[in-house]
Order: structure tokens, then C-alpha cells, then sequence
């Protein structure tokens, strides 16, 4: 299995997979605008188990989340050393040099940093893993339609998203071929240092480059030959329907801002 989860869909029968998607793409960027209310131990455990609540209702293997993290650790990791490094000191110095200071307040601000980080990628992921590119691109042209009063392409901006996100996931297994293939010829992706590992990759990016443009090409002959003529006028297949416990999870989601509130310090 590709490491890369983010862009793939699982099917399954919980609640959150049977949600509106307009519901899970506005809860999804609300909980991550609410991640930034925690300041405490005591709120990110909160954020934490709710989290770690809404994977389990929905079914789907942790595994498939932690794969969604391992891809982007090392950036984690960097933003957090250079929090640690470099932010204000506060409490006691544990080391300094220069304008490089170890302080318990930049510790504490590196954790918070982390937690922020995977917060964010488990609920990303959620929502794409339990909600089909179709209904998220369908939503994303729900939300976007006011702006259609000020000439703004909105079904093309939804259908763009819509072909990114289920691409992503086929460019991904592609790559993973091509790098096979390249195994098989005797390259070792992994072996010698940094620059290197950087030359290994270059003879992956014009096979990947032409197996994207063929993909794409394909798909607007595809397009084409179904008679597409862009969004006006079209009826929709899928009806999106807001039900009851799309409203009782919003109402959980208020509740969730509210206990944060009371937790900060």
C-alpha cells in the first residue's frame, strides 16, 4: 500500500462516512481554526480524544491515519526544532548560544507545534478517507456558489479540486511503479547522501511527467466525448441532503468550542 493516504476514499458504513459532505468539509476546517484556541495540556487531550473518538466511529484502520503522517514527519519534525530553537524564551534556559536558545518555554511551544500538526493531518485525512472526491467536489461548489454573483467559475474550480484530489492517489501509485521498475535496473533510492538521493530521483520525474500528461489527455478526450460542456444548465446525479445528525454534530462541535474555551489557561 502506497504511503500517501490523503486523496484516497474507504468505503464503509458509520455515521461520519453517511454525513453531508458540505457538514465534514465545514466542521473539518472549523476544528482546524479551533485547534488554536488550546494552549494547555488539558485542551489538546481534549482535541486529542475527540480525534481519536471520531477515527474509531468511522471505522476506518488507525493504520491508514499513522501512514498519513509518516509521509510529512520530517517537516514536522523541522518546524518543531526550529520552534524549539528559535522562539522567545521563557522559564528557565537550558542552553544558549548566540541567537539559538533551548528554553522550557520553547519546549512547550515545539510539543504544542507537534500535536497542532497531527491534529490537522488525522482530521484531514479523515474526511478524505470517509467522503467519496465526487460528494467533496459537489460540496465544494455548494459552499463556493454566492460567489457565482461576481462572475467567479465555480463548478471549474470544484471540478479542478475534483480531478487533484483523486489524481493524487494514481500519480502517487505511478510513481511507486516507476520507482519499482528503476529498483529492478539496479538504483537504490536510499543509499548515499542527501544530493545523491536527489540525483536518484530526477530519472523518475519525466516518465512521471509523461504518464501525467498522457493521464490528462485522456481524460479531456474522455470529457469530450461525453459531450461536456461545462456546468451551466447541468442537472445533478447526487442531491445533497442536510439530516439530523449533521445538525447534532455541528451542536457537538459548539459544545467541543465551548469546553476548550473553559480550559485554556
Amino acid at each position: 500500500m502506497n504511503k500517501l493516504i490523503f486523496g484516497r476514499y474507504i468505503p464503509g458504513d458509520s455515521v461520519i462516512h453517511h454525513m453531508d459532505p458540505r457538514a465534514k468539509l465545514l466542521l473539518s476546517f472549523y476544528f482546524i481554526g479551533i485547534i488554536f484556541i488550546a494552549n494547555n495540556w488539558m485542551t489538546y487531550l481534549l482535541l486529542f480524544a475527540f480525534t481519536f473518538l471520531a477515527i474509531t466511529m468511522s471505522g476506518v484502520k488507525w493504520s491508514f491515519f499513522i501512514n498519513g503522517v509518516k509521509p510529512l514527519i520530517w517537516l514536522i519534525l523541522f518546524t518543531v526544532v526550529l520552534q524549539v530553537l528559535f522562539s522567545a524564551s521563557g522559564g528557565p534556559v537550558y542552553w544558549h548560544w548566540g541567537i539559538i536558545t533551548i528554553s522550557r518555554l520553547g519546549l512547550i511551544n515545539g510539543a504544542y507545534i507537534f500535536c497542532r500538526f497531527v491534529l490537522i493531518i488525522f482530521m484531514s485525512t479523515l474526511l478524505t478517507l470517509t467522503t467519496p472526491p465526487l460528494e467533496l467536489s459537489d460540496a465544494i461548489e455548494y459552499i463556493l456558489m454566492p460567489l457565482k454573483a461576481v462572475h467567479f467559475p465555480v463548478y471549474e474550480v470544484a471540478l479542478m479540486l475534483s480531478i487533484a484530489l483523486r489524481f493524487v492517489p494514481t500519480l502517487m501509485d505511478e510513481t511507486e511503479k516507476i520507482m519499482n521498475a528503476q529498483r529492478a535496473r539496479g538504483v537504490d533510492f536510499g543509499a548515499g547522501n542527501i544530493f545523491q538521493q536527489m540525483r536518484a530521483v530526477v530519472p523518475l520525474l519525466i516518465p512521471l511527467f509523461v504518464s501525467s500528461f498522457n493521464r490528462a489527455e485522456d481524460l479531456a478526450t474522455a470529457m469530450e466525448a461525453r459531450g461536456y460542456q461545462g456546468g451551466e444548465g447541468r442537472s445533478k446525479f447526487r442531491i445533497l441532503k442536510w439530516h439530523a445528525r449533521d445538525s447534532w454534530v455541528t451542536v457537538i462541535f459548539a459544545a467541543l468550542t465551548v469546553a476548550l474555551i473553559f480550559l485554556r489557561a
